[in-house]
Order: C-alpha cells, then sequence, then structure tokens
C-alpha cells in the first residue's frame, strides 16, 4: 500500500513552489510563475532544490549582491562543465576573470569589429536559404549567425563554425542536464577539452587576430584561465543570441499587426528584440547561493541554500510592465527586463548579442516577404533553463 505524501513544513507554508514541476518550467511556465510573484515571490521548491525569487525587485536584490547572494559554490552547474570563470567567480577574482574582456566588448569597438561581419553573415545565410521557399530558422538561420561572430571573436575560422555549434549543443546540454539532477555528461566533457584545446592555440598566436588573444595577452589569467572564460563566451554568445532571433522571429510572426508595423517603421527594430527579450528571455533563469542565513521577503533561507531567480516571472511583473503579458512594441521602459542580468555579473556581451540580432532580423524582414510560421508544424519555446522553441519552420 501506498503511503500518502505528507508535506514537509516547507512544503506546506509554500504550497504553490511544492505543486511545481519541472515539465510545467519547461513547456508553459508563465501562468504558474505569474501565481508565484503574485502570492509566493520567493517560493521554496522541491523540483528544483532551492527557491525560486518571481518578483523583479527581489530579482534585482539578488543579482546585485553578490556578498550575499553568490555565484561561487561547487554546485554551480556552468563551472562544473567549463570550470571557473568570470561566470562563476565573485570578488577580486571576478573580477580578474572579467576584467580583460570588458574593453573589447564596448559598444563602440562591437561596432567597428563586428558591424560589417554581421551584416555580410546574414546576407550570406538568407543567399543559401531564399530560393528555397522554406526553411527551419532556428539551426539554419539563428545559430549558424551566432555561431560565426563568436568564432570571429575567439579567433576561430568560419570554417570552423559547425564544430563550434557541436561543442556549444554539447556544453548547454551537460548544463541542463546537472541543473535537471542528471550530472554532467560524457559529451559535455569532451566538448570542453576540444574547445580548449582549439582555443589554447589561439591564445598562443597573434594577439591582434582576435577578442580573445587581445584579452590574453593582458589578462595575467593562466591559458586554463583564459579558456574557461572563453567557454563562457561561447555558451553565452550562442546561447543567447541564437535565443534571441528564434524568439523575436516567432513573436512577430505570431503577431501580424506588429509585424507590419515594424515593417513600416524599421526604426522599431530595437524595441522589438527588447520586447522579445522581456517576454521570453533566452536564459529563464540564474543560480546563486545564499551566503549566510537570511530573510527574503518573508522566507527564511539558510546559508548555503540555492536562490533560483526568475528572469521569465520578473520579465513579466506587472508592477513593473503594463499589461506584461502582451508584446508591445510602444512600450516605453521595455530596457528594465533582466534578460542579461544585472549586478556584477551583467552580461558582457550584451551590446555583441544586440548587434547580431539587429543585423539577423533586418536582413530576415527585408529579404524574405511574405514570411511567415509554416502552420503544419509547431514552434512553441521550450527549456528548463534555456528556453527556445525547438524547431521554427517557416515559408515565404
Amino acid at each position: 500500500m501506498q503511503r500518502e505524501h505528507r508535506p514537509s513544513p516547507r512544503e506546506a507554508a509554500f504550497p504553490l513552489g511544492a505543486k511545481l514541476s519541472l515539465e510545467q518550467l519547461r513547456s508553459d511556465p508563465h501562468p504558474t510563475l505569474a501565481r508565484l510573484r503574485e502570492h509566493e515571490p520567493v517560493s521554496w521548491v522541491p523540483a528544483l532544490e532551492g527557491w525560486l525569487v518571481t518578483r523583479h525587485d527581489l530579482a534585482l536584490e539578488v543579482m546585485r549582491d553578490a556578498e550575499v547572494f553568490t555565484v561561487d559554490d561547487p554546485r554551480f552547474s556552468t563551472a562544473l562543465v567549463v570550470g571557473p570563470s568570470m561566470l562563476s567567480l565573485d570578488g577580486l577574482r571576478h573580477a580578474q576573470h572579467r576584467a580583460p574582456f570588458v574593453a573589447p566588448f564596448r559598444p563602440a569597438q562591437v561596432r567597428a569589429r563586428f558591424a560589417e561581419v554581421a551584416a555580410q553573415q546574414a546576407e550570406l545565410l538568407l543567399d543559401r536559404l531564399a530560393p528555397a521557399g522554406a526553411a527551419e530558422l532556428r539551426r539554419e538561420f539563428a545559430g549558424p549567425m551566432a555561431g560565426s561572430i563568436i568564432a570571429v571573436a575567439l579567433g576561430l575560422e568560419l570554417r570552423e563554425v559547425p564544430s563550434v555549434l557541436a561543442w556549444y549543443e554539447a556544453i548547454v546540454g551537460s548544463v541542463t542536464s546537472i541543473t535537471a539532477g542528471a550530472g554532467a555528461t560524457v559529451e559535455g566533457e569532451q566538448a570542453v577539452r576540444g574547445l580548449r584545446a582549439r582555443l589554447e592555440r589561439v591564445v598562443a598566436g597573434d594577439p591582434n587576430a582576435s577578442l580573445l588573444a587581445a584579452a590574453a595577452s593582458r589578462s595575467g589569467l593562466t591559458n586554463e584561465e583564459i579558456t574557461s572564460n572563453a567557454a563562457v563566451l561561447l555558451f553565452g554568445g550562442i546561447e543567447t543570441t541564437e535565443g534571441m532571433i528564434a524568439n523575436a522571429i516567432l513573436q512577430l510572426l505570431e503577431l501580424p499587426e506588429q509585424l507590419e508595423l515594424l515593417r513600416r517603421d524599421p526604426q522599431l527594430l530595437d524595441a522589438a528584440i527588447d520586447e522579445s527579450l522581456r517576454l521570453e528571455p533566452a536564459a529563464t533563469v540564474i543560480d546563486r547561493y545564499a551566503s549566510a542565513e537570511l530573510a527574503l521577503a518573508g522566507a527564511s533561507i539558510a546559508r548555503g541554500e540555492l536562490v533560483r531567480v526568475s528572469i521569465a516571472a520578473a520579465n513579466r511583473d506587472p508592477a513593473v510592465f503594463d499589461d506584461p503579458d502582451r508584446f508591445r512594441l510602444d512600450r516605453a521602459n521595455g530596457r528594465r527586463h533582466l534578460a542579461f542580468a544585472q549586478g556584477p555579473h551583467v552580461c558582457v556581451g550584451i551590446h555583441l548579442a544586440r548587434l547580431e540580432a539587429r543585423a539577423a532580423l533586418a536582413a530576415l524582414l527585408r529579404r524574405l516577404p511574405g514570411l511567415r510560421l509554416d502552420p503544419q508544424r509547431s514552434a512553441a519555446p521550450q527549456g528548463l533553463v534555456f528556453r527556445k522553441p525547438p524547431r521554427l519552420d517557416v515559408v515565404w
């Protein structure tokens, strides 16, 4: 006879979080996240083995206070896959790892180095796709676009993009596996070894040939530390940008009136990108660990416990965004979204990601008149940590 599950005191105190499943978070999380945000803005979620923060103001508090809410913990999933890096360190060590990469990723430097390359890559990809009248745009356009630009940034050759994308897929799979409690994958370990071996040759080369070699020449970091940070750039550069492009295309094609507004006024392109990032961020959650016992919005959090910030929930907080579940190109405060995080760990590649997405969407809308979703195939976003459509089939 099966025993009835008796809720723990925490589960009883946070009944919505206690009922939340990983499948809900993967498939259609927004209705559940809205209920959590209203009733349990910091909730204990047994499925995640930690706390989930869903309110915008509380998300900012957690992300900005790296002393209390740290990434520097041996359980941090990305560090388990690629090693210590700016993503998984705090304090002085974080500053040492991050500093060499800040200057090359400033807006002016990014525009000078990548604006022309990004525009050319978008055109080349569309040259191949346009005659067919149909395509799967996530893997045939968004992914190769992101992969080509990060390959150039890291000092790799464009012919290596398929290898770059394969490494990336394996690393993402390994991080996702750890997040779901299954541990790192063999494929992820092999990908990190392959990437590290290739990037060590770049680091040893001409410091003027790539952002990576330039950063290495002024960093004082070891080759292993440089390549761990490069793996983070690869991971974030492809994941963020591929998700940005795929999610923005999907949302615009689902809303013909907003797409028509954008076609009539291309100056709205940045607003479209930000609104897409707000509604469906490519990275839905970020992890922190409590460095001391603390109270947050009525929740008593023990030292060492996982505190997971739901970017997806914070980005739809009605206290910040009017009509938060609607895609609106006229939204005045769209850039208050948290898709690139905040605080010491704000995304170092934010300007490059925006430039790539802008180039990709501008070329796509100009080159493919009549672009629409394939009615025979679903394109719903999915994902526990990284959220985007598994396929994005379109016709024109």
